[in-house]
């Protein structure tokens, strides 16, 4: 995979952003051990210094934990991995809200928006959950009994 990186943010948190999104979505497991510099280097098509980098801030915020001589894991401490997800939460709320503020809308239009936004996308899986049963109980011939 080919990584575009915004280059008017360091790479190495750009690295780490894409790795905390990994632990809090689940595809990296608590006590997991992540990739050595040069394996991790390789994927995001950087200096394996920019891993080591990244790797020790995210020591530094006790989200991994390197053992000497056999690499770095994802901590085990659930209490932190949950503080990481409503990190990220509060994070991505704020910088929506943010963003439409510069749009010029005012709070009272943000959160009609959303609410709209959110039944939106409530309706449509419902819709594409109604099709998918809808398409497998055509796949199959009725039971006879």
């Amino acid at each position: 995979m080919t990584y575009k990186y915004d280059l008017r943010t360091p790479i190495y948190l750009q690295i780490m952003q894409i790795l905390c999104y990994r632990i809090v979505r689940g595809d990296c497991k608590a006590g997991e051990k992540l990739p050595s510099w040069v394996e991790a280097g390789l994927e995001f098509e950087v200096n394996m210094n920019t891993i080591a980098k990244t790797y020790a801030v995210m020591a530094a915020m006790g989200l991994v934990v390197t053992r000497c001589g056999e690499g770095t894991f994802i901590t085990e401490d659930k209490n932190r991995l949950r503080q990481l997800q409503e990190e990220m939460r509060e994070t991505m709320l704020s910088e929506f809200v943010n963003d439409m503020e510069h749009l010029g809308y005012c709070l009272d239009d943000i959160e009609k928006y959303f609410i709209d936004y959110i039944e939106q996308v409530k309706g449509n899986r419902q819709r594409r959950i109604k099709d998918e049963a809808h398409v497998s109980r055509r796949d199959f011939p009725p039971v006879q009994e």
